[in-house]
């Protein structure tokens, strides 16, 4: 059953549309995202999802109980939304307990202590709830500041890019361990952020927003290895575009070899078989173009980049075209070499020319 619901909803800022017609359903439990560039209106979505702005077209619904919409707006305090700020947002005058405590009910507040030692023992802090927040660490922090939106069991937590203030190696590590918390408590979330990593770690289902709208909402690899754009296929990970000649339905001839694709091809013609003049564009990312010293297909190492285990080596083809390839680090070309390559593509991506 979806506990999040968000139907053609639309909201300006001074007559300029920030989200547009933008729609999404969050099953219980899940972990949801959205994904998207700077002023894309991903936490516009937050904000009116939270009730901190009202919607001017469409509905957003919680349990199946409408609390958004041009004629109806229910206040965020009687949502049982939580809410973990990009900055925190902790009292620094208050101890970790009280700033805990702080996100019961006023009823429950008094006498909390046992439920405010469950939450820090839930997200590592065990004995932390007299320090004050200036003596922990950006991490820790951040830790108090999810306890503190837990603390009254919300059935919808919002996470507002809640880790870009931390360095990268914490970060990854920190999303990991936050969606294990959202999942060992059965939180239904949904996060805010412009880092595909820490989306790919921590959410279910993910949306990837473009000018106020979800280009697609759908799983990492879905949007990896099944982009439904060609922004999509674009925004998530690396690749470059070639031209592809299309056989037949399902197969299309690309500079490095014939390709077969497992679905059939939308080149756009309508008849049974295409022509040989019909032309697509062919995602092939890092992972598609694999180093082979028998092949017969050679190019030339025009870019390097040392990733530890691997190297990210931009090649050229003979055509002047370039692509990327994800090579093992033991493998090290020199700039200008010639490198044997082959294709080893599991899932055909292409797009109308």
């Amino acid at each position: 059953m979806a506990l999040l619901e968000i139907e053609s909803v639309r909201h300006d800022y001074g007559g300029h549309p920030v989200v547009d017609g933008l729609g999404l359903s969050l099953a219980e439990g899940d972990l949801g995202c959205l994904l998207g560039a700077s002023g894309c209106g991903k936490t516009t979505v937050l904000r009116l999802v939270a009730g901190f702005e009202r919607p001017a077209a469409g509905e957003i619904r919680l349990d199946g109980r409408l609390v958004a919409s041009p004629a109806c707006h229910v206040p965020p305090e009687h949502r049982r939304i939580g809410m973990v700020f990009q900055d925190y947002a902790l009292f620094p005058h208050l101890s970790v307990g009280d700033n805990v405590a702080f996100g019961l009910p006023a009823a429950r507040r008094r006498g909390g202590d046992a439920r405010v030692a469950e939450l820090l023992d839930l997200v590592g802090l065990a004995g932390q709830a007299r320090r004050f927040p200036h003596e922990l660490s950006g991490g820790q922090q951040q830790r108090v500041a999810l306890a503190r939106a837990l603390a009254p069991a919300p059935r919808l937590l919002l996470l507002d890019e809640p880790f870009s203030n931390l360095d990268v190696e914490l970060r990854e590590r920190l999303s990991l361990e936050v969606r294990e918390i959202l999942k060992r408590t059965g939180t239904t979330a949904v996060l805010v952020t412009h880092d595909q990593h820490e989306a790919f770690a921590m959410a279910d289902v993910i949306g990837v927003m473009n000018a106020g709208r979800i280009e697609q909402w759908d799983s990492a690899y879905n949007l990896y290895h099944r982009p439904a754009s060609r922004f999509v296929a674009d925004f998530i990970g690396q690749g470059v575009f070639l031209r592809g000649e299309v056989l037949d339905r399902n197969s299309v001839r690309v500079e490095l070899g014939r390709l077969e694709s497992d679905v059939p091809l939308d080149c756009g013609a309508s008849c049974a078989s295409c022509g040989r003049d019909c032309r697509m564009q062919v995602l092939l990312r890092p992972d598609d173009v694999v180093h082979d010293d028998t092949s017969p297909v050679v190019a030339e190492v025009v870019a390097k980049a040392f990733r530890g285990a691997e190297f990210l080596y931009t090649l050229r083809l003979p055509s002047g075209r370039t692509v990327l390839s994800l090579v093992p680090s033991h493998h090290n070309h020199a700039i200008g070499e010639r490198i044997g390559i082959r294709l080893d593509v599991d899932h055909v991506v292409a797009f109308r020319e």
